[in-house]
């Protein structure tokens, strides 16, 4: 485990200089199976792997859940070993941010301002500002980002190739429960009620997505579609965005193109978390 800026800029340079490639995959820690699925894939294509634990302050807007968001170092570090990571990176807020509150902040135009953007408006300059440090602390890598946060992924993937970073942002897979809930830490703030009920928005996107493979083309239908049946759940909503969007610049669609690549994307708050979650269509 590193501590410091320095000790991890040390330990991966001593890896590039023996010719061993580096995968990288940042979180906020209380890992769950999602996290250790792009642990496993950073170690199995990488040499090295790093993963950085860091509660960021920047993505927190005031009110939100800083203080209380979960924390277990212990069982993070073994799922962390477990997974092949070979450097875990723990740096304090000191230590990310010296000088305390930042002068520079890193914005990601247009692609930031919608959907989540609009939900929490200070929220991807916070993530932009800290992945774009951990990128520059950790140097030429692949790094590794779940596909259930969409629009943070292609905030990610936008910053780092305007500002030629020599990284690869690598997208995986949303990881699910059994019952279609896609992980995400904030999942232990669900009651046993709303956690039976959380899997609708699951169901709304598979419905969104069964209506466009019957032939549905009006995005606006598909959109009304997936909004409905998320409502229709008493102990979630109301929905916060429910939009179809080309996966590459998260522009609203209207109308759909046979053979087009479409994202499904929806937010809702079910008790006290807000979820998330997106589907990817390929139109017949």
């Amino acid at each position: 485990m590193l501590e410091t800026i320095a000790g991890l800029r040390t330990a991966l340079d001593a890896e590039r200089a023996a010719g061993r490639t580096v995968g990288f995959v940042p979180t906020m820690g209380y890992l769950h199976e999602g996290h250790v699925s792009l642990m496993r894939l950073a170690s199995a294509a990488c040499d090295a792997s790093v993963a950085s634990i860091f509660v960021n302050p920047l993505q927190f807007a005031a009110g939100e859940d800083l203080a209380s968001y979960p924390r277990d170092l212990d069982r993070d570090s073994a799922l962390a070993e477990g997974a092949g990571v070979t450097h875990l990176f723990l740096p304090s807020v000191d230590e990310m941010y010296p000088g305390g509150p930042v002068a520079t902040t890193v914005s990601v135009d247009e692609l930031s301002h919608t959907m989540e953007g609009a939900a929490r408006p200070t929220h991807f300059a916070g993530v932009a500002t800290v992945v774009a440090k951990l990128f520059a602390i950790v140097g030429p890598c692949r790094a590794w980002f779940g596909e259930k946060d969409f629009q943070q992924l292609a905030v990610v993937r936008r910053m780092a190739a305007d500002l030629s970073f020599p990284v690869e942002v690598l997208g995986a897979p949303v990881v699910r429960e059994p019952d279609g809930l896609a992980m995400s830490s904030r999942n232990v703030y669900l009651t046993p009620e709303e956690r039976a009920a959380a899997p609708v928005l699951h169901r709304a996107l598979q419905a969104g997505a069964a209506a466009i493979g019957a032939g549905e083309r009006s995005a606006h239908v598909v959109r009304d579609l997936v909004r409905a049946v998320v409502e229709a759940e008493p102990l979630v909503g109301p929905v916060d965005y429910a939009e179809v969007v080309d996966p590459a610049d998260l522009r609203p669609l209207e109308e759909l193109a046979p053979g087009q690549d479409v994202r499904l994307l929806v937010a809702a708050p079910c008790g006290r978390p807000r979820l998330l979650d997106n589907v990817g269509v390929r139109v017949p």
